[in-house]
């Protein structure tokens, strides 16, 4: 305890945490990140991984600890193996799953004309010749078995030469396969679509492969939505989620229980919708996490045959935090990850049968109790249409409300995405508050939580009444006196980003200064470039050169950013990623382009080897001090 307790000591020590006061960049990429791994199998210990990043020596280390449920002191782990399930392995223990990648196009010239050694070029005939940040090389990620009692004997591909990924890409994991209770079969999720027709739709299934006879079989081919993450209950019975329609990545996802080959959707009389679910541990009951007006909590649901008639969901957590994953079940107790917007994820212990939450790890608990923090506050607001919308605003610390603030309106992206109380390492509203700014963070029309009409509103109305619901929250608040109403801005990344393209032609000079990072700039050619169709064909409405279609012609006729840039009158920040293959290049570089010609003051902060995301740490302490430069200078 005295050596934990010591070390901890030091590491912050090491970050100057005695000279600190409030949040800065620094301290926010070199906050300690904690996740979850499982629960012992004698359901009396969670083992976790605590990873810590050290900007001077750019590195990151991972170590591994096991702590009691019922509280205690973390101890350190050399090799957890032994102590958690490794759902790799049969039921039996007769045979181990793994994951190969195959070579089963050509691509590139030297797959074509094996003279050409210093050739660089692919070479492709159909779409899906590059997903979110890589390019199509022809190798597939397969599912393979082998014995475990001879590591030489042959694997075993259950997807023999077919030219589909499982785990799928490019965020399949593990909960994309499963043995059977009986060790007879093994399930994975596929979407078994190529080229053009693959960037076309959504239309995962759960196929079965049964390890006596060599064959598959789709369970789940009646759906054409997707049909993901397969659990079965100690029982024996099969559960999955499901959306139904589509092409529409963001659809209602349901929870789907089989029995007797009929399939149950648990869900569906619950205007909500699922992020993830678990077994109960007898069997009877499901667990599972969904976002909920402005925040994401732990639910529970009857999973017997007749429950879906009159049942629905309970809600176990309430709360201004969310909990955003669930660990597993010891008993009569949820273990689960629990964050706010002034805390990191935290593995928490909930009693099921009232909600209580007990904090079990506390990795930044010495860092919070050094700095001071800002208030969250939850308010509701009218829409034009007369709505009432939750929106968040966030103060900074030691607040005065006798003082002026300027104040930023933070637009969420997905567009579906929930603005919950998240707590990110890029877009964080504490460390923004700790530098005097108010935030204003709306959720507006598209967002889940809210029930399904409310988060479906914004497909194929990007610039209506979404946009609108962000002008009535900083209207809002600009009536408050400690809001300095002429220095707001606005700021966002990918929907959010092309809402500050947006805003940015029609906020008639409420706003000073503008932030945009990946966002839409031009619907065109972001149709031309993008590389899942199927989101663009459903919240565009499809094509632009389709005459006949009078959604896809209203959405680039009338919501496209580009042409506003004659009204364009304010500074712009834009922010771009080189490996961004979901709002390409392209999109970050008109922008600038454009503003650039206007005569705008307007900067380009460029990262060539990022996605939509910032990843590499250096890059993100870069993009945080050109943040708040960006807004010491213009706001």
């Amino acid at each position: 305890m005295l050596k934990i307790v010591f070390n901890f000591i030091l590491v912050f020590i090491g970050l100057g945490l005695t000279a600190q006061e409030v949040m800065t960049p620094e301290l926010l990429i070199q906050l300690n990140k904690v996740s979850g791994r499982g629960i012992t199998s004698d359901a009396a210990n969670v083992v976790y991984r605590l990873s810590k990043y050290s900007i001077d020596s750019n590195t990151k280390t991972n170590t591994f600890y096991q702590i009691p449920i019922k509280g205690g002191t973390p101890h350190e782990l050399k090799d957890y193996s032994s102590l958690l399930k490794d759902r790799s392995i049969s039921p039996d223990g007769k045979y181990k799953i793994l994951v190969k990648d195959v070579k089963l196009k050509n691509i590139t010239g030297q797959d074509h004309y094996k003279d050409v050694n210093d050739s660089d070029v692919k070479i492709y005939d159909a779409l899906n010749y590059r997903h979110w940040d890589t390019w199509e090389d022809g190798a597939y990620s397969h599912i393979m078995y082998r014995s475990i009692d001879n590591s030489n004997t042959e694997l075993i591909d259950i997807m023999s030469d077919e030219p589909f990924d499982c785990p799928q890409k490019p965020f399949g994991g593990s909960a994309d396969y499963l043995w059977s209770p009986d060790s007879k079969r093994i399930l994975y999720v596929a979407k078994k679509l190529v080229g053009t027709a693959y960037t076309l739709s959504t239309n995962s299934d759960i196929y079965e492969y049964h390890l006596e006879t060599k064959t598959t079989k789709n369970l789940t081919k009646n759906n054409k939505g997707y049909d993901t993450n397969p659990a079965f209950s100690v029982k024996g019975q099969l559960a999955w989620l499901r959306m139904r329609r589509d092409g529409y990545e963001a659809d209602k996802n349901d929870i789907i229980l089989r029995i007797e080959d009929k399939d149950i959707n648990l869900t569906a009389n619950w205007d909500g919708t699922v992020n993830s679910f678990i077994w109960g541990a007898k069997g009877r009951k499901i667990y599972f996490v969904a976002p909920v007006l402005g925040t994401v909590q732990l639910f529970e649901i009857d999973a017997s045959f007749n429950a879906h008639k009159n049942t629905k969901p309970r809600q176990i957590t309430k709360g201004q935090f969310d909990v955003n994953r669930i660990v597993g079940q010891a008993k009569n107790t949820m273990i689960v990850h629990r964050r706010d917007m002034n805390h990191a994820v935290e593995i928490y212990t909930v009693k099921l049968s009232n909600g209580k939450m007990t904090q079990l790890t506390h990795a930044n608990d010495a860092l919070y109790n050094s700095i001071e923090l800002g208030t969250v506050e939850k308010r509701m607001i009218k829409t034009t249409d007369g709505k009432n919308m939750l929106t968040w605003v966030i103060y900074p610390p030691n607040f005065d409300k006798n003082k002026k603030y300027p104040t930023l309106l933070y637009c969420q992206g997905g567009p579906q995405g929930a603005l919950s109380q998240f707590y990110s390492f890029r877009w964080n509203f504490q460390l923004m508050a700790a530098n005097d700014y108010i935030i204003v963070a709306p959720s507006r029309r598209g967002m889940p939580g809210f029930g399904v009409a409310w988060n479906e509103q914004i497909s194929k109305d990007y610039g209506g009444l979404n946009m609108q619901d962000y002008l009535v929250a900083i209207d809002e608040l600009a009536k408050e006196t400690y809001v300095d109403e002429n220095r707001l801005g606005a700021i966002g990344a990918s929907y959010g980003g092309y809402s500050v393209f947006y805003l940015a032609g029609m906020h008639e000079g409420r706003f000073k200064t503008f932030i945009s990072h990946d966002g839409i700039f031009n619907q065109r050619s972001m149709y031309g470039t993008t590389e899942e169709l199927f989101f663009v064909n459903w919240d565009l409405g499809g094509p632009y050169w389709d005459k006949n279609n009078k959604a896809a012609q209203n959405s680039f006729k009338n919501f496209n950013p580009i042409d506003k840039v004659a009204d364009w009158d304010t500074p712009i920040l834009i922010i771009q990623g080189g490996k961004d293959y979901r709002v390409p290049i392209g999109q970050g570089l008109e922008a600038f382009q454009a503003a650039q010609l206007r005569g705008l003051k307007s900067k380009l902060l460029f990262f060539p080897e990022e996605n939509h995301w910032v990843l590499n740490p250096h890059n993100s302490l870069v993009w945080q001090r050109e943040f708040y430069k960006w807004l010491k200078e213009t706001l």
